[in-house]
């Protein structure tokens, strides 16, 4: 069957003239046929805009088109966005939300963030932060196979955007637009960028990412486009795409006659090297949210930093050295390294000791890190890339995998990797977890969407911690006691594996040559997902 292109419009700062807009739409509509959608960036409504604002919300007015729409870039306007998440505003008009990743039923993934950049804290409602950038990339980029985004939408224009190419006349690229923006494309690859809020139009000659790859992955932005307002010149765009995921792998590899350099190479090189604000590893020491568990489903709390005790960034922090001797540090004489079956540069995988089955794998850094929470970004980084690997593995074998970790009486960080059938749902899992939990007064919660283990406990305190490879987690802070055991059982119970024999891996060991066969194995099934011989 023929692959049909979706026939997009974009539109630059409507500043709450609907009816002009949709008038246009229309008329270009009747000449040129229809467009399946209408996608707007900037300010879509104005501080006056309620009257006529008010015919669409009662039904009295329709969109003749699909409309997409970004959030808020100011307070006078938040009113008009009455839920976070995206809604739908009115008939055909949807808001979709402050950040995140829209995929239409066609397979067409646009990524995008809501509002303008602020380093104040707490970010106004009408703003985006370093950590609001962080969380939308670790989302995207930690689906297997990532490759880029079809389209982006923000408000602000990228930084140095016109860097290596044409230039913008009278708008000054390095000191208007944003440096998280211009770090959010860079990682993100979307085939076009479309921004507003400069008043100015602007088409960006295409441009790559991957300059430095030998590998063929998807290597360039076809435009990165930054348009005007409604009564300026070039304030709508029209354009067909068909999505990246029905292309044609040898098309996503084309690069035009007119292809530049990445404009933000400079960019993130300078922000890796000086860690300014923006740069998706900088840690944040001196004014930073951590999720108050006691309070229902992760309400926010404010920390100063005071009590976070270094003021370092992750990047820059070093493993401590282990006290006495260590059972997984990589260079340690007592590590058992007929287990090891991957070494990447920060991280390696081995088969645990005393498995509860044979492919029970733990995830370890090679340096000492006593716990996720103490790990650098870096560390972090690889962390993510063995977890997408051993979802890939065993989804392929037909199976999930559960990982948990237990900081509590252990010197060093093993991410215990378990796979169940892949017919357990998420909530057979969790329920069954929670379940366990309450019975030996446990108490369980369900970390917020989009939050990561590092919002929600602070270095030095013993937590248990389970996560899901759809990235569901559970989390309980350790005050007292905790059986030590507590994951493996939970696992091993009959409502899982049915193995309650194997809960204590003490009464799992096998002999070495058993072990060493178990691990080369898994070494061998593994190989063609293990990104550490690729990289």
């Amino acid at each position: 069957m023929e692959k049909l292109p979706l026939r997009v419009l974009v539109c630059g700062d409507v500043e709450g003239r609907l009816d002009t807009l949709f008038g246009r739409v229309r008329a270009i509509q009747s000449k040129s046929g229809r467009f399946d959608m209408l996608l707007c960036v900037g300010d879509f409504f104005s501080s006056t805009s309620d009257a006529e604002w008010a015919e669409y919300r009662s039904g009295a007015k329709k969109a003749p088109i699909p409309t997409f729409v970004l959030g808020a870039n100011n307070q006078e306007t938040i009113h008009c966005f009455p839920h976070v998440t995206g809604c739908e505003l009115a008939e055909n008009i949807t808001y979709l939300g402050r950040r995140g990743l829209f995929s239409g039923t066609s397979g067409l993934q646009i990524a995008y963030l809501s509002g303008t950049e602020s380093q104040d804290e707490p970010t106004p409602a009408y703003s985006f932060s370093s950590k609001d950038v962080t969380e939308l990339k670790s989302s995207l980029l930690s689906t297997p196979n990532f490759k880029g985004v079809d389209i982006l939408l923000t408000s602000p224009w990228p930084r140095d955007v016109e860097s290596f190419a044409n230039s913008p006349g009278q708008i000054d690229t390095k000191k208007c637009g944003s440096t998280l923006i211009s770090d959010l494309a860079a990682s993100l690859k979307p085939r076009y960028h479309f921004a507003a809020l400069e008043k100015a139009y602007y088409e960006r000659l295409p441009y790559r990412f991957d300059v430095d790859s030998l590998q063929l992955t998807y290597s360039h932005c076809k435009n990165s486009l930054h348009l005007s307002h409604l009564f300026s010149f070039q304030y709508l765009y029209a354009f067909s795409i068909i999505p990246m995921s029905l292309m044609d792998p040898a098309e996503l590899v084309k690069q035009p006659q007119d292809v530049t350099e990445n404009p933000y190479r400079k960019l993130r090189k300078g922000t890796q090297k000086t860690k300014v604000l923006g740069c998706a590893e900088q840690e944040e020491p001196a004014c930073q949210f951590f999720f108050d568990l006691k309070k229902h489903q992760g309400k926010k709390r404010f920390s100063d930093g005071k009590d976070r005790g270094s003021t370092q960034s992750k990047q820059a922090k070093k493993p401590p050295q282990p006290t006495g001797p260590c059972w997984f540090c990589l260079a340690s004489p007592e590590v058992e390294k007929h287990l090891v079956v991957s070494i990447g540069t920060h991280c390696y995988l081995a088969l645990a000791k005393g498995g509860l089955l044979p492919d029970h794998v733990l995830i370890l850094p090679i340096g000492h890190y006593q716990s996720v929470v103490d790990l650098s970004s870096e560390v972090m980084e690889e962390v993510t890339k063995y977890k997408c690997a051993l979802k890939e593995f065993f989804r392929s074998k037909g199976k999930r995998y559960v990982l948990f970790e237990r900081n509590y009486k252990s010197q060093h960080l093993q991410l215990q990797v378990i796979p169940v059938p892949l017919d357990y749902t998420s909530e057979d899992i969790k329920e069954c977890f929670i379940t366990q939990a309450q019975e030996q007064q446990i108490e369980l919660l369900e970390i917020p969407e989009h939050s990561d283990i590092t919002q929600v406990v602070q270095p030095g305190t013993p937590y248990f911690y389970v996560e899901l490879d759809t990235g569901e987690k559970l989390f309980h802070r350790i005050r007292g006691s905790f059986p030590l055991q507590f994951g493996r059982a939970v696992l091993a119970s009959g409502a899982l594996l049915a193995v309650p024999q194997r809960s204590d891996w003490r009464s799992c060991t096998a002999s070495r040559p058993e072990e060493a066969a178990q691990a080369g194995a898994f070494r061998r099934d593994f190989q063609p997902f293990d990104f550490a011989l690729r990289d």
